[in-house]
């Protein structure tokens, strides 16, 4: 069924999503391209990149696909580089990529489940802006997404937890670098049951405390975190930057 938006806020913009054929990342990019922006998406299979293209393309989105694990530094500069090439600039980037390869305690955890970690969550980010800035317009937007998580990081998720707070450091670091070419902001989105947090939804218990931490008394959507993430992405946002905004449906975070 095809989605309607009422703005269109990203006409004549281009806008790369990583991590996009699912999910949170597959909600945002679906979002700014029904907003008019020229869409590239990517992940790891080439299945699921062509399965996600066909998806946007039935509801008139501009996009093209790109496989691209976020850990291979040859596959991010082909993203940047094919983007370039179709479009010739780049507007927004959102930063969706993430993995939590383990349930085990931080003092548990063995050293290369730290690294892959940290690589994911935290520097393959950095590493594809330092590839993708001289492309980034004068008004461009970076668009971490980070987690609730990174407020209070809890067993079994306290390393997956730590990552998201580097993003909230990261977010500041970058929105004073990247200024004022470049707006830098995060979107700290609460329980949302993906293919990727099925875990911690799977049973109805598990479902129920979580939707009871929220004031809503709900879990996310997708479309919670496409609207919050192509809010801080558009003009709407332009005096925003070096935020974090919590999606969370009131669940405790922070004063």
């Amino acid at each position: 069924m095809e989605k309607k938006v009422k703005a269109n806020r990203f006409e004549g913009k281009v806008a790369i999503v990583t991590a996009s054929t699912q999910g949170i990342g597959f909600g945002i990019a679906e979002r700014l391209g029904l907003e008019g922006a020229s869409v590239v998406i990517s992940s790891r299979k080439q299945k699921n990149v062509d399965e996600a293209v066909e998806k946007l393309k039935a509801q008139g989105i501009d996009v093209i696909g790109v496989v691209c694990h976020v850990s291979n530094g040859q596959q991010r500069k082909n993203l940047i580089d094919m983007t370039v090439q179709k479009y010739g600039h780049i507007d927004v980037i959102v930063c969706n990529a993430a993995t939590n390869p383990t349930l085990s305690t931080i003092l548990e955890m063995q050293e290369s489940v730290l690294d892959k970690l940290w690589e994911v969550n935290v520097k393959t980010s950095i590493l594809l802006l330092q590839v993708a800035a001289p492309h980034l317009r004068n008004g461009s937007s970076v668009v971490f997404i980070s987690s609730i998580a990174g407020y209070q990081p809890e067993v079994p998720l306290a390393m997956y937890g730590v990552t998201k707070t580097a993003l909230f450091g990261l977010t500041k670091a970058l929105a004073s670098e990247m200024s004022p070419i470049t707006r830098v902001n995060c979107v700290a989105p609460g329980f949302v049951p993906t293919h990727f947090a099925d875990f911690l939804t799977r049973s109805k218990e598990a479902r129920k405390a979580l939707e009871d931490r929220a004031l809503l008394k709900r879990l996310g959507t997708t479309e919670d975190m496409a609207s919050a993430a192509a809010f801080l992405a558009s003009d709407d946002a332009a005096f925003i930057t070096g935020e974090t905004l919590v999606v969370a449906g009131g669940t405790p975070s922070r004063l």
